[in-house]
């Protein structure tokens, strides 16, 4: 039962997952660097949490909860310690639901809401939360401190159990410690208090699901056991994944008990060692040489030198004019911090998960500096001697800090940055890897979504910018808020320049994923069609190539294409419409359980006369002077509507009859 969990994969072919923890999955760029460590991620993704349940420790109290949400319309808040694993529980008490239910994946919604309105969009930009019955939500408010703005998230979550309770679907809320006194009194038939399981349980677990060669009696040491007992889950989780670290290094022995004794070190002193270490080495080339190396672990030493030179010129640190020859060389400073090159040229330090905590102590005690350590991340992260996975490493420990000091502000000026300088189609995997790590972090993840919200219908973007951002709203948004990675992508899509393609093709294949989606597009963009000249309106266009038969679901969504072709067809006719009904008559002529396009398109004319005119014209035209048996037979069926439909205008009108061909 865990909160936080890390993997690293090397190399791998396609999304992977064989270590502790959450998968996190970079889209657009090499495979060397698809899967990343230490992101605390929001997905709720079918494989993360199949996988969180080969590893989940029931806490006490589980089986109370997820028997009250068994019944459909249930509503369960979970009260717990911080620590203690209660967003895991939340996540496995849904997924256990389905799971019993034997609820079909591909329909059933199994989704996070946002903890405040501030994390929605407001007035027209937002979607209401519209359940169905069976679907899964998840409302995590562990992250309210502020009296005031849990009250508002009660309201809010007010709303939500009622849409939830009266469609009969299935919502776990995760309560703010410390706010008992907070509570409505609304709230306490739904509560259930969870209480830690073992810490032991959990770290068995782990290791037993990373094939630990171990007995049981390795794990009763007095000092594991008050580990365990006193540390949060996410540390348990940790301590896990360090002792295989431990053993696939190959540096720390060859058994486990050798391993474990490294990954205790590595969780209980290294905070403490790294802060010797700093008070002893008083210089600033020698700091700059520890944090650089930290920052850039496992990258070749000529890289990580000039990567050190650089960070030295930019927090202004002048060394003394003589020759580098006449000072200590380079080897003889890594040795004496304690840095190891291994046989390929790379950099590391001799002990377990020591890079890590240089970092934490850098970012925590030098606060004037982190403007500069930014500044210096986006030139040395573009040095030539980096590999692709080198980069991204360095950006996730850069994100990794500012984010746990509060500067989200950070990581996103280095997305633009390194974006306003792209060049053509391509995506900087620097920039895709912080806008991932930021998006799926669990403090700081609306903060992203907010600020990629304003950029997309707001002021001049970047071609290099819209791409990335189009990117993390069809990859990592699409999987974790797809309703808000729709608002975001619709903006880009109707933006100027060339990237709008891109974000273009992309709504539409996120519409294409869930019939929901598809209809929650159809409406924004019947919303907008029409407030610009038709020859200029972005939305118009839209809207028709979504409704085009290729791009509907099949089924096909009846109801809510008659209410896309009825806004398509209240606008002037345009080459648009001959795409839209000619695709339309190509999938009657190919299967005949379609015709029901037919009649819709013409009843969504409102018998408009210019509107029928056109749709016979084009018609005719796609039967075309070969005059097709098959073709002439649909058309024939489609001319039919056209009359019925003429007839019932001229009659309503007074008017005298009128045959298509005289409107031809």
């Amino acid at each position: 039962m865990t909160e936080q969990d890390r993997v690293t994969v090397n190399d791998p072919r396609g999304p992977v997952n064989n270590g502790e923890g959450h998968q996190y999955v970079f889209y657009g760029a090499g495979a060397d660097w698809m899967i990343r460590r230490g992101v605390e991620s929001l997905r709720v993704a079918r494989e993360d949490r199949k996988r969180l349940a080969d590893r989940f420790v029931r806490p006490v109290g589980y089986r109370v909860a997820a028997e009250r949400l068994e019944k459909p319309g249930s509503v369960v808040l979970l009260e717990a310690p911080p620590g203690s694993g209660r967003r895991a529980a939340a996540i496995m008490l849904l997924h256990g639901l389905g799971e019993d239910e034997g609820a079909d994946e591909d329909r059933v919604r199994f989704e996070e809401l946002p903890a405040t309105d501030k994390d929605t969009d407001t007035g027209t930009e937002g979607s209401p939360l519209a359940p169905d019955e069976g679907d899964r939500f998840l409302l995590d408010l562990s992250g309210i401190a502020d009296e005031e703005a849990y009250t508002k998230a009660q309201r809010l979550m007010a709303l939500r159990r009622s849409q939830v309770q009266e469609a009969k679907a299935h919502l776990v809320v995760v309560l703010p410690a410390g706010m008992d006194h907070a509570h409505s009194p609304d709230l306490e038939p739904d509560r259930v208090t969870l209480r830690r399981p073992r810490g032991v349980a959990v770290v068995t677990r782990y290791l037993r699901m990373d094939r630990m060669p171990f007995r049981s009696a390795d794990l009763r040491s007095d000092d594991l056991q008050r580990l365990c007992d006193r540390s949060p889950m996410r540390e348990l989780a940790r301590l896990a994944g360090l002792v295989r670290s431990a053993r696939e290094d190959g540096r720390f022995g060859a058994d486990f008990a050798g391993w474990l004794d490294q990954a205790m070190h590595a969780v209980t002193d290294r905070a403490g060692e790294v802060g010797k270490q700093v008070t002893t080495v008083r210089t600033a080339p020698e700091r700059a040489l520890l944090l650089a190396t930290a920052v850039f672990e496992e990258a070749h030493a000529d890289t990580v030198y000039e990567a050190w030179q650089g960070l030295m010129k930019t927090v202004r640190h002048e060394e003394e004019a003589t020759t580098e020859l006449a000072g200590r060389d380079f080897g003889e400073r890594l040795e004496a911090l304690g840095i190891e090159r291994d046989a390929d040229g790379g950099l590391r330090f001799g002990r377990l998960a020591y890079a890590d905590a240089v970092r934490t102590y850098f970012w925590a005690n030098f606060p004037g500096v982190r403007d500069e350590l930014k500044d210096w991340i986006g030139h040395a992260t573009g040095l030539h001697g980096l590999t692709t996975d080198d980069r991204v490493n360095a950006v996730v420990r850069f994100g990794e800090r500012s984010l746990a000091v509060g500067r989200p502000d950070h990581l996103f000026d280095l997305v633009v940055r390194w974006t306003d300088r792209a060049t053509g189609a391509s995506r900087d995997p620097r920039a895709v890897a912080a806008l991932e790590l930021g998006l799926s972090h669990e403090r700081f993840g609306g903060w992203f979504r907010r600020r990629i919200y304003e950029c997309a219908r707001s002021g001049p973007l970047s071609d290099g910018l819209a791409r990335i951002l189009t990117n993390a709203c069809l990859q990592s948004l699409g999987e974790t808020h797809p309703d808000q990675a729709m608002v975001r992508l619709h903006h880009l899509a109707v933006r100027k320049g060339a990237a709008a393609g891109e974000a273009r093709e992309a709504v539409l294949d996120l519409a294409g994923r869930d019939r929901r989606l598809y209809r929650l597009l159809i409406d924004r963009l019947r919303e907008r069609t029409g407030r610009v000249p038709r020859e200029t309106d972005p939305h118009l266009g839209l809207l028709t190539e979504l409704l085009n038969s290729a791009r509907a679901p099949d089924p096909p969504p009846w109801p809510d294409l008659f209410l896309g072709w009825e806004a398509v067809f209240s606008q002037p006719p345009t080459d648009l419409w001959n795409l839209l009904a000619n695709s339309w008559l190509n999938a009657v002529a190919g299967d005949s359980s379609r015709e029901m396009a037919l009649d819709l398109m013409v009843r969504a004319t409102h018998n408009r006369a210019v509107a029928l005119h056109r749709l016979y014209a084009i018609a005719y035209d796609w039967v075309g002077p070969t005059r097709h048996p098959s073709r002439e037979a649909v058309a024939a069926l489609f001319w039919r509507h056209i009359d019925h439909a003429q007839y019932a205008r001229t009659q309503s009108t007074g008017g005298g009859p009128r045959t298509t061909e005289e409107a031809r």
